[in-house]
């Protein structure tokens, strides 16, 4: 259950493994990490208020240990993950195809996909050549360090690489949930309110960048870019700042580097 909107979590579906089942595992990892999962979500609703906070505070804390974990494996790998965010139909499977194909020769790239159903977007990623798990939702409305974890197992990660998890169309849940990420990376289409910063605060404060796609339709929009990025840093005035145009590569490189920068640097280099 999610502690946010109360979704439902039984019937998550990862490629090549399922969470439908509810006991305890050792799993260990190509690189040698050994840990338990307890599979599936074996809470109940919520009985009044007071309930209703140690449930959420249960859910959070067992997350965040499965987080610790996926990130203690980033880091003995040197691996990025990035956590991309946003509404649905922001450019967001786009984005990543672009970005996988600018990249390629430079950087190793695999990626999560979360979708609540279809493998469509796995399927567009796997097409450039580069690794991808699908993870489906089914009624939940985000990824959790759990399902992350589960999907690594089916996924080859070269050591420096960069993990691209792209999460569920959703600009309030996924705020909540660690996945172990070195950062959030927040999608902001010009087709949606430049207000959303305001009204989706959380997701904003614990984004890393926002990307501003689809600039290249802004002649035809009535959006101010401009307005947008003041809203976004008024609620988190370290967040950084790329326009881009997935499609027409517009702005593209900037965030290119930044993704290069950033593996550097966790690798050390």
């Amino acid at each position: 259950m999610c502690t946010t909107c109360g979704c439902g979590e039984g019937e998550t579906k990862i490629e090549g493994d399922d969470l439908h089942h509810a006991h305890e595992q050792t799993h260990t990892h190509a690189d040698g990490t050994t840990h338990s999962h307890a599979h599936g979500h074996d809470y109940r609703p919520a009985q009044g208020e007071s309930r209703r906070v140690t449930l959420e505070r249960d859910i959070l804390a067992k997350n965040n240990a499965y987080a610790a974990q996926n990130r203690e494996r980033f880091a003995a790998q040197g691996i990025l993950a990035l956590n991309l965010v946003s509404s649905p139909g922001s450019g967001k499977t786009t984005l990543l195809v672009k970005t996988i194909e600018a990249l390629q020769g430079k950087l190793s790239i695999a990626v999560v996909e979360g979708d609540q159903q279809t493998s469509h977007d796995a399927e567009r990623i796997r097409a450039t050549g580069a690794p991808a798990v699908q993870i489906n939702t089914g009624k939940g409305c985000h990824l959790d360090a759990h399902m992350v974890g589960h999907a690594l197992e089916q996924l080859p990660l070269a050591r420096g690489s960069v993990l691209m998890i792209e999460n569920v169309g959703n600009l309030v849940c996924p705020a909540a949930f660690d996945l172990g990420e070195a950062g959030k990376v927040v999608i902001l289409s010009v087709t949606e309110g430049e207000d959303k910063p305001l009204k989706y605060p959380d997701m904003f404060r614990a984004a890393r960048l926002m990307l501003v796609n689809k600039c290249d339709l802004l002649p035809y929009l009535q959006f101010d870019v401009d307005q947008a990025i003041a809203y976004a840093r008024r609620v988190n005035p370290l967040i950084e700042v790329i326009r881009v145009a997935a499609t027409t590569g517009e702005g593209m490189p900037a965030w290119f580097d930044w993704i290069v920068k950033g593996a550097a640097a966790v690798r050390g280099q």
